[in-house]
């Protein structure tokens, strides 16, 4: 039943949707959901932030209070001021002081920064929780009335199958913020990225899809700000539909619409990463910015109805509620927005099993998996979780539904674990090549959906993974203990830089081997933006706070050949059909990594691998040979249309490896990691009976072209 409040001349009743603004000719539909609200008040800005006019939403159908105004100015500034009562205690926190965003907020007049005034509660008194009365209308950016902007897209939608699929993380600020190809101004934007100087790197590498780290409007932390940095990562979202206006050079809704349209203009799709698992109103005495002050019981996790404990499964003050009805709307409507307004092609959702929670635990069939797999245009886009959180019950990777792809942290783990030298991992280290079917058991097929990875945004960079044995975070001012402790990882002899070339020819021999282990792994592949290059963080593996050299790719310097080595090895896994998303037939499992009619193991000695050897701590090295489904490939590899037999080699000493089958027209050297820098003779290479398999090194081998 709608209920009315007195009319104001050119303000009528409107609809209660959709939720948020909705413009139309005559002006603006605003509905807002707000369950326990007295009142809501739209109030407009001028350019300077003064308010101008301020006017209460008229009508009330259920919880959604809504109203109409005429002749509202396309970009005019506003925000809501919301009565009610103020008991934090009961999980009200409402201050018509404080002027909050619309949840459903499209542009923002600028970037939120962190400062006392976006508190409801005043900070000055202790014990008690009281309402700060002062206004904080200059010390907030506004939500701005959309203009209907022309934006003419030239291009369609790449649809890359996930068998293709070569995900390519980068940050929207650091990855062009030193490219000089760029112009200054552009350096770090969002136009930056769209620059051609910035596509032709990505397009020569042969990624499919870039990644882009968290592009939502967000606001760091107060305590990392008085500390003097800041927020870099954006993994602190205020809202979910607003682009956040610090990478923008002028227009951020333009600029991003521009940059999907050159990435899609080069065929390259864009990934979002995502953050609904929590928000930037952090905890109960966090900032009111916007879900906090119209509906924080439904719209946070707490305890047992205890308002003043938020149940924290993100570690970053709260958790956000998506087993509410309204919450599930207001995410679903913002992947929609994003989907449809910017043509993303997909999402990596931070935390995702965060969003799977219905009342306590996660489940494959939460409505949130549902809702999106019913959806018409969310379920043709690609989904990709992070599959935990730290809740009870948060490790859930393989237990996602069967479109989604998940981040493989068992992968990382073990590629690691083997070429830094470890003992009885072998076996561990084959499975996960092979798609770590132990973990995925989607579909009939029993394809994999996994998402492997060495590297990734929070950890160290593959250049800093072979040249720390410790992270070094010191300029995060937390007296190094944040970061992950455990990152397998090694320095050779030397911790950091060093001018030994012992070590930096062993360090890069190893960057290589992590990099064509990834690429002949089955599943998706992610590789970190840099990382092709020589990228470091100089020991640092949170740097979520450097907005700063530490952080920023840079690319001068940059290691031409190991960009060259990645090209290769890029080329080499998009030229195949049998280094990704293998289905394996008739699988044997025996207590060992599977095998079947397209994978078979062998010795350095060229015979068959048996049980005994994969249990065997000693085995550093092996033989895995990718076919078209042959049963005896002794005899029958000259009837494949292709067929490759990788080798590697973790241990300190060179083999002599026998082939254990010789086709007529012989081997093809497609990847050698220990000779020539890893790259490969102009004149081609061919190789029959023996190969010389040096200390920890990969090789790859070919069936040769046929004339």
């Amino acid at each position: 039943m709608m209920t009315q409040v007195n009319p104001v001349p050119g303000v009528d009743t409107g609809k209660p949707f959709p939720l948020g603004l909705n413009v139309q000719d005559s002006g603006v539909n605003f509905a807002v959901y707000s369950p326990h609200a007295h009142q809501i008040d739209v109030c407009f800005f001028d350019e300077q932030d003064n308010e101008t006019e301020r006017f209460a939403l008229p009508a009330r159908t259920g919880d959604i209070w809504h109203g109409f105004r005429e002749q509202v100015s396309p970009g005019q500034r506003y925000g809501f001021r919301v009565h009610g009562p103020f008991e934090p205690q009961n999980g009200f926190w409402f201050n018509p002081n404080k002027v909050i965003l619309d949840p459903y907020t499209q542009e923002l007049s600028g970037p939120i920064e962190p400062n006392l005034n976006v508190f409801a509660h005043d900070l000055k008194v202790q014990g008690d929780i009281i309402m700060d009365t002062r206004d904080n209308a200059a010390f907030i950016p506004k939500g701005r009335v959309p203009q209907q902007r022309y934006f003419e897209w030239t291009a369609d939608r790449p649809h890359i199958s996930w068998r293709e699929t070569i995900i390519y993380e980068v940050h929207p600020k650091g990855f062009t913020q030193t490219l000089q190809d760029v112009p200054e101004e552009l350096r770090g934007t969002y136009l930056g990225l769209a620059h051609p100087a910035a596509i032709k790197h990505l397009t020569r590498l042969g990624v499919t899809t870039v990644e882009l780290m968290p592009c939502f409007a967000f606001m760091p932390e107060h305590r990392i700000t008085e500390l003097g940095l800041t927020n870099y990562w954006g993994y602190n979202p205020a809202l979910f539909l607003a682009p956040e206006p610090r990478y923008a050079h002028k227009d951020a809704v333009q600029e991003f619409k521009i940059l999907v349209n050159a990435l899609h203009e080069a065929g390259i799709e864009i990934v979002l990463d995502v953050v609904y698992n929590h928000t930037a109103e952090s905890g109960m005495l966090g900032p009111v910015l916007s879900n906090k002050g119209l509906h924080a019981r439904e719209f946070y996790r707490y305890h047992n109805g205890d308002y003043t404990h938020h149940i924290d499964n993100s570690g970053c003050g709260n958790s956000v509620n998506s087993d509410h009805p309204y919450t599930l709307k207001l995410i679903l409507d913002s992947m929609r927005h994003w989907m449809t307004e910017f043509r993303v092609d997909g999402f990596r959702f931070d935390l995702a099993a965060s969003l799977g929670r219905e009342k306590w635990d996660f489940s494959p069939d939460a409505a949130f998996f549902k809702s999106i797999m019913q959806d018409p245009i969310l379920s043709t886009g690609k989904m990709i979780a992070e599959p935990w959180d730290i809740g009870r019950h948060g490790y859930q990777l393989g237990n996602f539904p069967e479109n989604w792809y998940e981040c493989n942290d068992k992968f990382r783990d073990t590629v690691r674990r083997f070429w830094r030298g470890d003992e009885g991992v072998t076996g561990d280290f084959a499975t996960r090549l092979m798609g770590s079917n132990d973990v995925f058991h989607k579909g009939t097929t029993r394809f994999s959906s996994s998402v492997n990875y060495v590297a990734y945004h929070d950890g160290f960079t593959l250049h800093d993974l072979v040249s720390y044995n410790h992270r070094h975070n010191e300029a995060n001012k937390e007296h190094n203990l944040d970061g992950h402790g455990n990152n397998l990882s090694y320095n050779y002899g030397v911790e950091g830089e060093t001018d030994d070339p012992v070590i930096n020819k062993r360090r890069q021999q190893q960057k290589r081997n992590f990099i064509a282990t990834l690429m002949v792994s089955q599943g998706a592949v992610h590789f970190l933006g840099g990382d092709e290059f020589g990228r470091t963080q100089k020991g640092n593996n949170n740097a979520y706070c450097q907005d700063n050299d530490i952080s920023w790719v840079h690319w001068q310097g940059r290691d031409t050949q190991l960009e060259t080595f990645t090209q290769q090895m890029i080329a080499l896994r998009k030229s195949s059909s049998l280094f990704n998303d293998l289905i394996l037939q008739n699988q044997q499992g025996f207590q060992s990594p599977f095998s079947s009619d397209e994978v078979h193991w062998y010795r350095p000695d060229g015979k068959p691998m048996e049980i005994r050897d994969w249990h065997n701590p000693q085995t550093r090295a092996f033989g895995m040979l990718l076919s078209t489904n042959v049963e005896d490939p002794i005899k029958n590899l000259h009837q494949c249309d292709e067929y490759y037999l990788v080798l590697f080699n973790a241990s300190t000493h060179d083999l002599d490896c026998t082939l254990p089958c010789n086709p007529i027209s012989g081997w093809h050297v497609l990847c050698d990691t220990a000779r020539n820098d890893g790259l490969l003779p102009e004149e081609p290479q061919m190789v029959k009976g023996e190969v010389s398999l040096l200390a920890q090194s990969v090789v790859v081998l070919g069936r040769a072209h046929r004339n």
